[in-house]
């Protein structure tokens, strides 16, 4: 892979993934066949997965340089009652164990809800529970970061906000941003200016360190969104989400990390992306 400022590819496999070999160990290959040096697993459903099959993706992406993440299943909710807790916090670590042993440095997965509650209520709660979870996952030799990701609805719980909160309570957590969810959750068409996307990425300099921008874990798409937030993800051309704006504001920060695309074409948008990204950057 050249050496590039960002790695791009796919929440999920590409789309035109062949059945044979099929799977994660196929959409690796396919991958690094369209240069998308990057891929989101996404067990988000759950983590239904082999020891073995683990070791053969790792195999496989390590051959391929394509550098792996993993999409943990919908269902976890740091703000989860006493009795769903222990659901929730099974299927994060899931996805941790089998991640770490896939090869995936990154786990990303939604926080949760708020269930009407302010976030300051929320937020003590969601960070002691992450932080039991890291400390199970370093006492077991896993190294993997855990990503909250933001998220598109006021409702959920994943404003920037809190997963800064999250970051700066725990070694080991960093935000997923998902920047068509930014631009979805205030639900007026908001957050879509160079302005406003450097003054994120200012927040994420300040709050965790110029180093964080040199690790950056994003998510992007088209978006459809109402007065509440998010509705669905939508191709980049159907949608109002200025991606040059972002782009433009990543490169004046100097950022570098992963870009992973969460369209309905997936592939398709996220080439799109990075030839958009090789324009403004200079680089190729």
């Amino acid at each position: 892979m050249p050496t590039l400022s960002f790695r791009f590819g796919t929440v999920g496999s590409p789309i035109s993934t062949p059945k044979k070999p099929g799977g994660s160990v196929g959409a690796a290959i396919r991958s690094a066949e369209l240069s998308l040096y990057a891929l989101e697993l996404g067990w988000v459903r759950s983590v239904r997965v082999s020891e073995e099959t683990c070791a053969a993706i790792k195999e496989t992406s390590e051959a391929q340089d394509v550098a792996l993440s993993v999409h943990a299943p919908y269902f976890i909710n740091l703000n989860a009652d006493d009795q769903e807790w222990p659901k929730s916090r099974q299927r994060l670590m899931d996805a941790a164990h089998y991640g770490n042993l896939a090869g995936a440095t990154d786990i990303v997965f939604h926080p949760g809800s708020y269930f009407q509650r302010p976030p300051e209520e929320v937020l003590p709660t969601a960070i002691q529970r992450l932080q039991g979870c890291v400390d199970e996952l370093r006492l077991a030799n896993n190294p993997v970061t855990l990503r909250p990701e933001t998220m598109g609805k006021s409702a959920m719980l994943g404003s920037l906000e809190d997963t800064l909160q999250m970051s700066l309570a725990i070694p080991g957590i960093q935000p997923c941003l998902d920047f068509a969810h930014l631009h979805a959750r205030p639900g007026d068409g908001s957050m879509n200016t160079y302005e406003e996307w450097s003054r994120v990425l200012e927040t994420l300099g300040n709050s965790l360190g110029e180093a964080s921008l040199r690790d950056l874990h994003v998510h992007l798409s088209g978006i459809a969104y109402g007065e509440k937030g998010e509705r669905e993800h939508l191709r980049v051309e159907e949608a109002d989400l200025d991606l040059r704006a972002i782009f433009q504001a990543l490169h004046a920060f100097g950022c570098q990390g992963r870009i992973l695309c969460e369209s309905p074409v997936m592939e398709d948008d996220a080439l799109i992306m990075m030839n958009m990204w090789w324009e403004i950057s200079g680089e190729r």
